[in-house]
């Protein structure tokens, strides 16, 4: 998703596009070599020149952002604290999970394909949901980036073979950055090696 807030007078600019490259509006574009020819595919990092407003792609994906989790789970003492007896379970709200994009609160195990955590045995119970004070749950909160079920990829440079770079001071919106990062009003922005905005 590319919403395009503020871009002045300036119009943007179209490359050829390179032909293995997947990108989706929002994404971040580079220049490469492709023989003799310069093509624009998704930015690794090293050489970003501006955002994507075109889609190549065989599936869309969407972040999903601090979901909480809350689930019970039966304890037991060990060094003062109370640790869940069994592993846990617990279904997350989206399947097809992108691993690398993962991040959570306390260490779990991921079955990216289903959306399941695996919450391991010995694992300090954290929350207290009958309010006695005493914990009888584990709370997740998980950010994520997963693809969108039952909607297929697109190809908007299909029939001209170029992609569309907006590439001057702009505002503009977008969902393809790194989950994983916090973004503070007036932080400084980079691009990861994936081609979203990051703060790292």
């Amino acid at each position: 998703m590319l919403r395009l807030v503020q871009v002045g007078n300036a119009l943007p600019f179209s490359y050829p596009v390179d032909p293995t490259s997947e990108f989706e509006p929002g994404m971040v574009a580079q220049l490469s070599l492709m023989g003799n020819n310069i093509v624009c595919g998704v930015s690794d990092g090293t050489a970003p020149i501006g955002i994507i407003d075109d889609v190549r792609t065989t599936a869309f994906f969407s972040p999903a952002i601090d979901e909480v989790t809350i689930t019970p789970a039966v304890g037991h003492m060990v060094g003062g604290r109370l640790v869940s007896v069994t592993d846990v379970t617990v279904p997350l709200e989206n399947p097809n999970i992108f691993l690398s994009s993962f991040v959570c609160n306390i260490p779990v195990y991921l079955r990216e394909r289903n959306g399941v955590l695996i919450i391991p045995a010995g694992t300090e119970l954290n929350h207290d949901i009958d309010g006695d004070g005493v914990p009888d749950a584990i709370e997740t909160i998980c950010s994520y980036s997963y693809q969108v079920p039952g909607v297929p990829g697109d190809d908007s440079t299909i029939g001209s073979g170029r992609v569309t770079v907006w590439f001057q001071r702009m505002i503009f919106a977008t969902d393809k950055y790194e989950v994983g990062q916090r973004y503070p009003i007036n932080a400084n922005l980079f691009v990861s090696e994936s081609g979203y905005i990051t703060t790292r």
